[in-house]
C-alpha cells in the first residue's frame, strides 16, 4: 500500500485503539486488531506473526513499565486493557516501519503537511522529523540489543538498571552522529 494510505490507516487504528474503553473486553479486540494487521500486512502469517513477536520484543519494557504503572493506580481491569492498547498501537506503529520504505513516508507527511506552511511551519523539516522519529525504533531496538551482547559477553546478566546508561550513551552517540549527517547535507 503506498505510504498516504498507510500513514492514514496507522491514524485511524490509533484512534480506534484509543478510543476503545478500559475494561476486559478490550484486550482481546487490541490484541485482535495487532495480530490482524500482521497476519495481512503482505509477509504471510507466519511471517507476520514472527515480525509481530519481533515487535512486542522491543517494546517488552515500555509494557513493563505501563503495566506497572497502570496496575498501581488503577486496578487490573483498567491496567490491562489501557496496556493492550498501548502495546497494540505501539507495534502497529513498528508495522508501518517494517512495510513502508523512509523516502516514501518522508514524501507522504511532506504533502500532508503542506497545509502547516499557511502557518509558519515548514511542511519538509516536519515531515523529516516525524520520519526521523518513526525510524528511531528500530535503531533503538538494535542498540539495546548491543547493549544486551555486550552484557551478556562481560559473564553480567542483562538488566535494565546496568543497560540503561549505556543504552542512553549509544542513543546520544547516534542522535550527535545523526545530527552531523543531516548538517553535512546541508538540513539545520
Amino acid at each position: 500500500m503506498p505510504a498516504g494510505p498507510t500513514l492514514a490507516g496507522l491514524a485511524l487504528v490509533a484512534l480506534v485503539l484509543a478510543a476503545l474503553p478500559s475494561a476486559w473486553q478490550s484486550v482481546p479486540v487490541a490484541l485482535g486488531v495487532a495480530c490482524g494487521l500482521y497476519a495481512a500486512s503482505g509477509m504471510g502469517v507466519t511471517g507476520g506473526m514472527r515480525a509481530l513477536g519481533g515487535q512486542v520484543w522491543a517494546v517488552r519494557w515500555i509494557i513493563v513499565v505501563t503495566a506497572g504503572g497502570q496496575l498501581l493506580f488503577l486496578g487490573p481491569e483498567a491496567a490491562a486493557a489501557n496496556t493492550a492498547r498501548v502495546a497494540a498501537a505501539l507495534v502497529v506503529a513498528g508495522l508501518v516501519s517494517l512495510t513502508t520504505p523512509v523516502g516514501s513516508l518522508l514524501e507522504a507527511l511532506e504533502r500532508g503537511l503542506q497545509p502547516l506552511g499557511r502557518i509558519g511551519v515548514d511542511p519538509a523539516r516536519a515531515a523529516l522529523l516525524l520520519t526521523i522519529a518513526l525510524a528511531m525504533m528500530p535503531v533503538l531496538t538494535r542498540l539495546a540489543a548491543e547493549v544486551r551482547d555486550a552484557q551478556r559477553a562481560r559473564g553480567l546478566r542483562p538488566s535494565l538498571a546496568r543497560g540503561a546508561l549505556p543504552l542512553l550513551v549509544l542513543a546520544l552517540r547516534h542522535a550527535d552522529d545523526l545530527g552531523d549527517a543531516l548538517a553535512a547535507r546541508g538540513i539545520r
